[in-house]
């Protein structure tokens, strides 16, 4: 029962579940939702220590390779796919603020537990949030269309909150040595904070989801597009280069999984519920698709071997 209460795609998908039966209460969680999220930022970096700026030639190489994955090419897929199957502007701004935030914090105990390179995927999420410091805002109020008006400050004051202060957070934490005896809660504080995130987004468009399902075909396509289809594209290319495996993991989940937490909490912030709708169905995917990858590492990689490396 302890394991079962600990295990993250279960509470995920129990909040998914709860949040269709009983997304009525979510009116209730909704304030909460940015603070759960500086929760996760803050505890999924809880362990980048302030040395990592010393090496900044592999800091700089894995965090081109970030940005490239996950804000070029992810980002550009996300805007064409949208482009051309969405026709609400709402969800439209859904999909861009997709686009514009970072790999998602999970990048990293994902990257552990999938075997992949965890240096290359610390160091290249650093960097991404570093840079979407400024990228964030910037794309937001580039992309943005359909008339609506957002100050540049309150993308920027927001994405502050949820980045450069839950880093200076952990650091501080580190400096006070509490770090090691957060360490034993952390699993658990940021499972019970996915939950309340994923419930409240799921929730608030329980209507839709239960309701309207037909009109977010699109929306289910792009985020099957997004994950399954363009992270089998990302393996095979990594392949063909003869990239080692434990690399090619990394690549893969940095340019498939997009921080839909943060983008759903700057959706409900910014604009309206159905703007959260594309970062809930993606959050949906993004816990079917790392099972998929999970299982795949057992059936699969683990026959792989693959001779070259990228040193960083």
């Amino acid at each position: 029962m302890r394991n079962f209460w600990r295990n993250r795609d279960i509470i995920l998908m129990l909040a998914l579940v709860l949040g269709l039966g009983l997304g009525q209460f979510a009116v209730y969680t909704e304030k909460l939702v940015l603070p759960a999220l500086g929760v996760v930022m803050t505890l999924s970096v809880l362990e980048v220590p302030v040395t990592i700026f010393r090496h900044w030639s592999s800091l700089l190489r894995a965090t081109a390779a970030g940005l490239g994955m996950s804000f070029l090419l992810l980002g550009g897929l996300l805007l064409l796919l949208s482009r051309l199957a969405i026709r609400e502007q709402e969800l439209a701004n859904g999909f861009i603020i997709m686009a514009s935030v970072p790999p998602a914090v999970a990048v990293i105990p994902f990257t552990r537990f999938l075997e992949g390179d965890e240096r290359f995927t610390l160091l290249g999420a650093v960097g991404c949030y570093l840079a979407a410091l400024v990228l964030t805002p910037l794309l937001s109020l580039l992309l943005l269309e359909g008339g609506v008006l957002v100050q540049p400050q309150q993308i920027a004051i927001i994405v502050a909150k949820l980045i450069l202060l839950p880093l200076l957070l952990s650091w501080l934490l580190q400096w006070l040595n509490w770090a090691a005896k957060i360490a034993p809660y952390k699993g658990a504080l940021t499972n019970w904070s996915f939950f309340l995130i994923t419930f409240t987004i799921v929730g608030l468009n329980r209507q839709l989801f239960l309701h309207q399902p037909l009109t977010l075909l699109p929306v289910f396509a792009i985020a099957l597009c997004s994950t399954f289809l363009w992270g089998e594209i990302v393996e095979r290319f990594c392949r063909w280069q003869g990239l080692e495996q434990p690399l090619m993991i990394s690549l893969v989940l940095l340019g498939t999984l997009k921080n839909y937490g943060l983008a759903g909490g700057l959706a409900l912030t910014l604009f309206s519920t159905q703007t959260s709708v594309p970062a809930a169905v993606s959050t949906v995917f993004m816990i079917v698709y790392v099972i998929w990858l999970n299982a795949k590492k057992r059936w699969f990689w683990s026959n792989q071997t693959q001779p070259a490396t990228l040193n960083i």
